[in-house]
């Protein structure tokens, strides 16, 4: 019976060796896959004519974007005002979406006449964060109370509501064709006050996290009990040495 023993617990430790570099290379594929789809602003193209909207996170529909994009046309021809949305998946760490679209509108329009008649609104998508810039010769029209409104309010409501990004997106450019078009500002939604239920839904990164647990457990699990198993089975197939 000892020999029996020390034979699994050998198998037992062999197989170990083999499974925890694996479940290694698995745990640090999951730390490190998310940040190496972090976006930073070396990686935005330059902006080109015409492109208006930069969608990154695929969550505007391309009939929203085609509408998003003829309408800041048409401003831009009308007044020379324009708009530029962008959404990101994940900004690169330590970055916030005040600082990133600062830094990208500097890179867009490098100097101070071509920032004049700009307006920039950048998302996170992994955050929800929003940030607006605006060029000065805007700031009349879209003074920075209306713009910080515009994204805490007339994209943040409907993306806090579920997140619905072609609603928030299609009444901010509405809003803000309708400002810069020297219209008057037709201001945020409507709040209607509901009653918040806490959900019991996992959330999507505990999910994740629960996942990558129950494999390595299961993992774990396997290489204990199958050496055991497999042993069991071969000793009783053996053919008795007493007959």
């Amino acid at each position: 019976m000892k020999q029996i023993l020390s034979e699994i617990f050998s198998l037992k430790k062999y197989l170990l060796r083999l499974i925890v570099p694996l479940l290694m290379v698995v745990l640090g594929a999951s730390v490190f896959v998310s940040p190496a789809l972090a976006t930073g602003v070396y990686q935005i193209p330059n902006l080109t004519e015409n492109n208006w909207v930069l969608d990154q996170s695929d969550i505007i529909s391309r009939v929203n974007e085609g509408k998003i994009s003829s309408t800041f046309e048409d401003l831009a021809k009308k007044t020379g005002n324009e708009v530029r949305f962008v959404t990101l998946r994940r900004l690169d760490y330590g970055e916030t979406p005040e600082s990133f679209s600062q830094e990208l509108f500097e890179k867009w329009f490098p100097t101070a006449a071509a920032q004049a008649n700009q307006t920039l609104v950048v998302l996170d998508t992994v955050t929800n964060g929003t940030a607006i810039v605006t060029g000065e010769e805007v700031k009349p029209l879209l003074t920075d109370a209306i713009a910080e409104s515009v994204v805490s309010e007339t994209m943040g409501i409907p993306i806090r509501n579920g997140n619905k990004y072609n609603q928030a997106f299609v009444d901010a450019s509405d809003r803000l064709v309708a400002v810069l078009s020297g219209e008057a500002d037709p201001g945020p939604p409507e709040v209607t006050e509901t009653v918040q239920v806490e959900g019991t839904f996992t959330k999507a990164e505990d999910t994740d996290k629960g996942n990558a647990t129950a494999w390595v457990v299961g993992l774990l699990i396997a290489a204990t009990v199958i050496p055991m198993a497999t042993y069991f089975v071969y000793q009783i197939n053996q053919p008795s040495s007493e007959g």
